[in-house]
């Protein structure tokens, strides 16, 4: 039965604001935010919470009891009316009622402390369900009571029971308001740090530096009566101000502070950790604390790393003596430079660098192995080495005795990464030659840890019946197969079990391959379970239509479904129902595209004009706040220009916590937000402080280098730290931007590695500064470091890093260990590709120069062969090395078994066509090498070659070989395209829309759709969104007849596919309804083939425009030139269009 909902109310045409100052806490949205924690937990609302009149502000839009059995209802009742006590000293509504909107005054003159811990009490002995609604209340009280100056007098009981409660609260808080108190005394300051400590996980970095700053803080005045703060930031009114600065060669880092630190260690700078005593840190290492906050700590950056193990080496003799002790390392192992180790050692330290992965761990590990491989008894080493038993080659793995290697099998469980010859390895004496057996699911357990090698005959031979009915094991099994393999057990699964019960067991993964054809089947009970599962897009869409047409389509619980949620549902929704709706959707931004961003943003902002048709001039404070952030960043600029200023405290602290990617790049509304956001500061940029710039959230991503340089030069600094972490920088900006850094931090060939750390990701933007970083010791692990964490990798990044490998530091051993840093001479002669080297370059081998591939000897070939295999875009000269050296090294194309060309893979691209269509390939392969970047003609004679191999035709195809097959389809000729099975076909499809085929194929392909699925015209959004690419075989007319709405369906990958003159066959409405992912796809061939309207159209897709009229603000208003093409040649339009959108991506 679907919960009643309490509907919003649209406005309040008499709503007064209410005063609050920037960055404090809103108590109303942060209880309505947990709150909606509680719901998604699926907890319901007590009645009593919807009826009590401190809730007056405005209702939750949240389930409720229809009828209470809570055992605690007393509780509720009896913790509501002390809520209402506690507050009575507040500001009162008109009709005497506590209005919890006016509860952002001075807190110790709104409530007792008394009745709050009451509350608190109350709380603790409710149900989980009630306790968690109170706490949603009491939480946000709570913390500010805490941060209240003159609240340390609180009985030291009564105030743990009140850092308890307050915990909710913390998780999502941004930095400016997490407010910690500016003064605490010592007793309560460890309360306070035991709740941090087992909150850092969930909290952001920027919290975490909130947390740290504020530590430090407390422990100088506290302990060393002196400030680490300057004076323009403590303020005239704390007691800091009146201390004196403390001294640079303070050691104030001790033992105790260490210790309250716990895992916010891993943000100390390198000048912290040298203010830590010796005899201190030493104590401190040799603890027990140690190792606890080690396993808690998050990854510390390199320079932080190597400067704690400098310091501890100073607690031992030699570094010997700190090898027996390398089980306490921890994270800090990762950049140990280990001496030579006994066996016995290189068990201990092995042991810690499971979680490693930087070129200093990977190098050592593999020597540790080595080490421990050497002991007489290598069989009993074999179980000591963990995780690191992958570094085993094939040979060693083979030559195990199968008792060894059934039991690697068993410990090493489904998060072990193993190459394909070393799933060959392991499995051979498994399948007893009989690689299509029948397996149980006892057998079929043990192999979970290399499942990603299991053949497809032996997943169609699956017990349905006893693998559904085990679901841990079900998804442990299946979360590391490909889609082949997923289709293959699917197909097993079917066999006796129908669709129903397999809906309701299956897991995520499995779930996901499932086709349309299959989930039409089901009965429609199952939609009672959709909300709980990950469905892919496509039947997101089948489902949300399912649910649309029976009335059932609930906003507040879609979940992934939503994905499947069309703009013209959205814009069905009742106006009174439109902001329910709105801030129902944004709870799960995940599932939310920004097409459907942009439609539930229109529907929403013309539901409130249609409130006043001034609304957003004079809205309140209270009604911004009700605007989910998400979508308030689509508000059109001429509007986000008209905000009252009255509204910037709520405006400042969305644009804090705003998710900018929700927002098209191209989108003019992203410089507005920020002009606004400045504008909110109300001071000129010169005046702007650090706090100021980290109210502007990702918008700081926004601001260009000479706005930049009118601001104070710590402050610009600061930006610059903050601009590092930014995901995108407008293209416009990024050359001004490194002139800018390069003036302000100097040449970055003096840069520290902490200075790296903080700014690398910013000097990356020029491809130059890049190419140019000296050799230094510290170099390569810190550029390895900022690579994980940027969202692209540049050509000039990947090329540093591979000379930074086959070229070592200049200085020596002894010196990189004592941290020199000196630049080392360039790269002199020719390089030879060694094991480690091609070991360490993993993709990096792609940059190895055909004449230096040419000394790669037979035993780095053959050892490494995998290796060099995954590379996908090597040239062709490289390529016809490699085949050279292949055909030297393991025989002509003939003689090459199986095992060799899966070995191969990408390398096989590198033959003729004629070879290719005698290689031994396996079907089980295919999705392996689908990436290496095949030509047409490639993909014919490849298709040909698995055919022959696997003894198969185009019509024995079965749904999972389809999938299996994968790009290798668009091998198949037009005649063969025709016998596939159409069956198959239609439980395939959503896989085979995946291969980007060229058009003549796609156009074949889509005939059989057509025949499966009718003509184009009758498809649906589920349908669109299954076939992917296999819609770029559509012609003109056929793309004319599509329905608008499924526009956004379209496959992005699919656009450039579409032949330029098919795709002018699109209207100006399709095009605008593909939304900005697909327009940014369009090619400059396809430009120049539409006309006037279409590409204004096109540009307003790209841009997200809400706008009734493009272009309404000046270049310089808006801060993104216009893209009019008005008053353009005919001839050169398009282009200018093209390469004018390419400058903002």
């Amino acid at each position: 039965m679907q919960v009643p909902r309490v509907s919003h109310r649209m406005g309040n045409t008499n709503a007064k604001p209410y005063n609050k100052m920037p960055g404090k806490l809103n108590f109303k949205n942060m209880a309505q935010k947990l709150m909606m924690k509680c719901q998604n937990m699926g907890y319901q609302m007590p009645q009593m919470f919807q009826q009590s009149p401190v809730f007056n502000y405005r209702q939750l839009d949240l389930p409720v009891e229809e009828k209470s059995e809570d055992s605690s209802s007393s509780n509720v009742f009896t913790f509501l009316d002390a809520l209402k006590l506690a507050t009575e000293d507040a500001s009162k509504a008109q009709n005497g009622r506590v209005n919890m909107a006016d509860s952002d005054e001075t807190p110790n003159k709104m409530w007792n402390c008394t009745r709050l811990q009451q509350m608190i009490r109350l709380m603790r002995n409710s149900s989980e369900a009630s306790a968690c609604y109170m706490q949603a209340v009491v939480a946000p009280m709570s913390w500010t009571t805490l941060t209240t100056p003159g609240e340390n007098n609180m009985d030291p009981g009564e105030y743990d029971a009140m850092v308890w409660a307050a915990k909710p609260a913390l998780q999502d808080m941004p930095p400016s308001r997490l407010n910690l108190p500016r003064e605490v005394k010592a007793q309560y300051m460890e309360k306070i740090m035991n709740m941090m400590r087992d909150m850092h996980d969930s909290m952001s970095d920027h919290q975490r530096g909130s947390v740290v700053k504020w530590v430090k803080e407390q422990i100088t005045q506290n302990y060393f009566n002196c400030t680490m703060m300057p004076p323009s930031v403590s303020g005239g009114e704390s007691k800091s101000e009146s201390m004196e600065r403390c001294n640079s060669s303070l050691k104030w880092l001790n033992l105790k502070a260490m210790k309250t630190f716990g895992p916010y260690l891993s943000r100390l700078t390198l000048h912290d950790v040298d203010s830590s005593p010796r005899e201190m840190l030493c104590e401190f290492f040799k603890s027990d604390r140690f190792t606890s906050t080690l396993t808690r700590m998050s990854k510390m950056k390199p320079s932080l790393s190597r400067k704690f193990l400098e310091r501890i080496q100073e607690c031992y003799g030699g570094s010997m003596e700190l090898a027996n002790h390398t089980d306490k390392l921890g994270t800090l192992a990762c950049y140990y430079d280990a001496p030579d180790l006994t066996p016995d050692l290189s068990k201990k330290l092995l042991s810690q660098l499971d979680n490693c992965n930087n070129p200093t761990s990977r190098k050592l590990r593999k020597r540790l192995v080595q080490t421990v491989m050497s002991d007489s008894n290598s069989v009993q080493s074999v179980h000591e080495l963990g995780s690191s038993v992958t570094l085993l080659s094939p040979k060693q793995l083979s030559k195990l005795p199968d008792s060894d290697r059934e039991a690697i099998l068993k410990t090493m469980g489904p998060n072990v990464r193993w190459s394909k010859s070393q799933l060959m390895a392991l499995l051979k004496a498994k399948q007893d030659g009989n690689k299509c057996k029948e397996v149980t699911l006892e057998e079929l357990m043990t192999l979970q840890a290399v499942v990603e090698g299991l053949p497809r005959c032996m997943l169609k031979r699956i017990r349905g019946r006893e693998m559904l009915d085990d679901p841990d094991a079900l998804r442990n099994i299946t979360k590391r197969m490909s889609r082949g393999q997923l289709k293959a057990m699917l197909m097993g699964l079917r066999k006796d079990v129908n669709s129903s019960e397999l809906l309701s067991k299956l897991s995520d993964p499995l779930l996901r391959v499932l086709s349309l054809n299959v989930l039409r089947k089901t009965n429609s009970t199952f939609l009672d379970q959709v909300e709980k599962r990950n469905w892919s897009q496509s039947q997101a869409a089948y489902l949300a239509n399912k649910m649309h047409d029976k009335n059932r389509l609930n906003y507040w619980s879609l979940r992934s479904v939503l994905q499947g949620v069309t703009c013209k549902m959205i814009g069905s929704v009742a106006d009174k129902d439109s902001l329910d709706m709105a801030q129902a959707i944004t709870e799960n931004p995940q599932w939310l595209s920004k097409v459907q961003a942009m439609c539930a943003s229109r529907k929403l902002f013309a539901t409130l004009k249609k409130v006043r048709a001034d609304y957003f001039p004079t809205i309140t404070e209270e009604e911004l706040n009700d605007i989910p952030t998400l979508l308030l960043l689509h508000l059109p600029p001429a509007k986000v220009k008209d905000l009252p200023d009255s509204v910037c405290p709520v405006f400042l602290d969305k644009m804090e916590v705003a998710n900018m990617s929700s927002l098209p790049r191209l989108s003019s509304s992203r410089p507005a937000l920020l002009k606004r956001a400045l504008r909110c500061l109300s001071k000129d940029l010169s005046e702007l402080t650090t706090d100021d710039v980290s109210r502007l959230g990702e918008l700081v991503c926004q601001l260009s280098a000479s706005q930049l340089r009118l601001m104070n030069p710590d402050v610009t600094r600061s930006s610059l730290q903050e601009m590092a972490s930014c995901l995108h920088i407008p293209q416009r900006h990024r050359t001004d931007l490194v002139q800018l850094l390069i003036q302000t931090y100097k040449d970055p060939s003096d840069w520290s590695a902490e200075t790296m750390e903080a700014l690398g990701p910013l000097l990356f933007l020029d491809d130059n500064a890049t190419s140019a970083l000296p050799n230094k010791p510290w170099m390569k692990d810190v550029l390895y470091f900022l690579k994980s964490r940027l969202p692209s990798v540049s050509g000039a990044l990947k090329k540093k890093l591979f000379d930074l490998t086959i070229t070592p530091p200049s200085n020596s051993e002894r010196r990189k260990r004592a941290g020199e840093e000196e630049t080392s001479s360039p790269m002199n002669g020719t390089e030879t590709p060694t094991i480690l080297l091609v070991e360490a370059l993993e993709m990096g081998n792609v940059f190895w120069t055909p004449a230096e591939m040419d000394k790669l000897t037979e035993e780095t070939f053959v050892t490494k062969v995998e290796t060099l295999g995954r590379v996908p875009d090597y040239s062709a000269e490289q390529l016809s090395i490699l085949r050279k050296k292949a055909t030297e090294f393991f025989g002509p194309v003939s003689q090459m078994n199986e095992s060799v060309v899966m070995q191969m893979r990408c390398l096989t691209r590198g033959f003729s066509n004629t070879e290719l269509e005698t290689l031994s390939f396996s079907l089980d392969a295919m999705e392996d090498i689908t990436d290496c970047g095949w030509m047409e003609s490639q993909m014919e004679s490849v298709w040909m070659g698995v055919a022959k191999y696997n003894n198969l035709t185009a019509e024995e195809l079965g749904a999972a070989e389809m999938v299996m097959l994968n790009q290798f389809i668009c091998g198949l000729n037009q005649s063969e395209i025709k016998q596939l099975d159409k069956e198959a076909f239609k439980d395939a499809v959503g896989s085979v829309g995946e291969s980007r085929c060229p058009y003549p194929v796609a156009r074949q392909l889509k005939s059989l759709a057509v025949s499966a699925f009718g003509e184009p015209s009758t498809w649906n959004e589920a349908r669109v969104s299954d076939l992917g690419n296999i819609m770029a075989g559509l012609d003109r007319t056929e793309l004319a007849s599509l329905k608008e709405s499924v526009c956004p369906f379209f496959s992005k990958n699919s656009i450039p596919l579409i032949p330029a003159d098919n795709f002018a066959g699109l209207s100006a409405s399709q095009l605008e309804a593909l939304g900005p992912d697909n327009a940014v796809m369009v090619t400059p061939e396809q430009l120049a083939a539409l006309g006037d309207k279409q590409r204004v159209a096109l540009q307003r897709a790209a841009t997200g425009s809400q706008e009734e009229t493009q272009n309404t603000e000046n270049t310089s208003e808006s801060g993104v030139p216009s893209l009019s093409v008005e008053g353009i040649s005919a001839f050169m339009k398009p282009f200018l269009v093209f390469l004018i959108g390419l400058l903002f991506l």
